[in-house]
């Protein structure tokens, strides 16, 4: 193993014993002992089976996972141990990769708008790899680090952006004048970025983006770059219900790959999946701290609130709803909120619940992107802990993919079965050490 991961960092789950056991025997303990502080569980297993899943559809693409999509450290040292890298915004993400032992090559700095002293830090903790898409973050690098090698920053879609990530990204039009003051500043440029990253683009729309980065190749090319890599970003969905469509942009990507960037032609090609990784691995239990009841007839009323106090659940959402106790109970409409402390509380409105009563608990699936708070909770609430779970099958399987020694006959016949622990629907994967990640420069 890489010693990034160990036993001693997760509960391991036998074989027939799934997440949902597991979940029941913590709201057992934890109401026998009066705590209903909300907490995550953490599928290790499932972030194995999709990284796997990725680098087999994506055979010529190098994940760096998005730190701050979900920052908990579980997260971190398995990735890290399967050899994926990183992509930090700041250099508190920065810091906290390399705190278990990432070296500065695996870390990519891939905020488009950086500040100075961010800028230096990566230079002193050897974080070289970063992106820019205006003369003024040119600058800033320049200035700052000299040594870092930079990736120009392209908004390959020229639709208007349907996501805030989308206003990121120099046109075309102005990638000459900008390699060419970077060439002026001696600035290393070394090759193309895009981040199309939302949930409801086209797949076709990577393709578009791809053929744009392979122009912007030409124009660094022309002016004696060596450029030699290219990153798709994210935008890669990460639920059940998703799947086909990851598929469908997999295969995309791969076509346009091979045509603009044909495998041999020394280039390349690095992705940020971050919702991919982590949403479904994710599980949040809350339990209900506060109710009022509100009259039927008051304007706006949906019957009734909720609240939890520390609910993680960012503001619009879109939720699943949660389990209920016994379907057979008559539902009622309901509202969710948050911190009472927080002037964003509002979670959820007209979801169809049970009878609760103070002290249930609700359980929401696919709640590991962008859920887990990088800092302290409105109104004093604690940070809700995570429980890490891996089956032992999804344990030995790392060990497979590092190219261990073989498993016993047993092992190897169970190598093709399940390696999440979680929900009843985890799919089966053969796994074998042949999706080894290609180098980085």
């Amino acid at each position: 193993m890489n010693g990034y991961l160990d036993e001693s960092n997760f509960m391991m789950v036998e074989e027939g014993f799934t997440t949902r056991d597991l979940l029941e025997n913590l709201l057992v303990e934890l109401c026998q002992a009066s705590d209903q502080q909300a907490f995550f569980l953490a599928d290790l297993g499932d972030i194995v089976k999709k990284h796997l899943h990725f680098l087999k559809a994506l055979p010529r693409v190098k994940p760096y996972f998005p730190v701050k999509c979900n920052g908990s450290e579980g997260v971190i040292r398995l990735l890290a141990e399967l050899g994926a890298g990183f992509a930090c915004t700041n250099k508190a993400e920065i810091a906290r990769v390399q705190s278990i032992g990432v070296p500065a090559d695996r870390i990519f700095y891939s905020s488009p708008c950086k500040q100075v002293a961010h800028i230096r830090y990566a230079a002193g903790r050897g974080v070289q790899l970063m992106t820019f898409d205006n003369e003024v973050e040119l600058s800033k690098v320049a200035r700052s680090h000299p040594h870092a090698r930079m990736l120009l920053g392209i908004a390959a879609d020229s639709s208007p952006p349907a996501h805030p990530s989308m206003a990121f990204g120099a046109t075309l039009n102005s990638c000459r004048r900008l390699l060419e003051t970077a060439k002026e500043q001696a600035v290393e440029v070394v090759g193309i970025s895009f981040h199309l990253g939302s949930r409801g683009l086209e797949p076709q729309t990577f393709a578009q983006s791809v053929a744009a980065a392979q122009l912007a190749f030409e124009m660094g090319t022309e002016l004696g770059y060596r450029m030699r890599l290219l990153d798709i970003g994210g935008g890669f969905p990460g639920t059940e219900e998703t799947r086909a469509r990851f598929e469908e942009i997999a295969a995309v990507i791969n076509s346009a790959l091979d045509l603009y960037f044909p495998d041999g032609c020394g280039v390349e090609i690095v992705a940020r999946p971050g919702r991919y990784y982590v949403a479904s691995a994710f599980t949040f239990a809350a339990s209900v701290t506060a109710m009022e009841e509100v009259p039927v007839e008051q304007p706006g009323s949906d019957g009734r609130s909720l609240w939890h106090c520390c609910t993680l659940i960012p503001c619009g959402r879109c939720l699943s709803v949660p389990q209920r106790p016994c379907p057979d109970h008559p539902s009622h409409s309901s509202g969710l909120r948050g911190p009472p402390a927080h002037g964003g509380d509002r979670i959820a409105d007209g979801l169809e619940l049970p009878e609760l009563h103070v002290g249930d608990w609700l359980i929401f699936q696919d709640m590991g992107a962008y859920t887990i708070a990088a800092s302290s909770l409105p109104g004093g609430c604690p940070q809700p802990r995570v429980t890490y779970a891996m089956s032992r099958l999804a344990w030995k399987a790392i060990q497979l993919f590092q190219g261990k020694p073989p498993p016993t006959e047993d092992d190897r016949e169970s190598s093709c079965a399940r390696l999440s622990c979680g929900w009843e629907m985890a799919e089966t994967l053969c796994v074998t050490p042949v999706f080894a990640p290609a180098g980085i420069i």
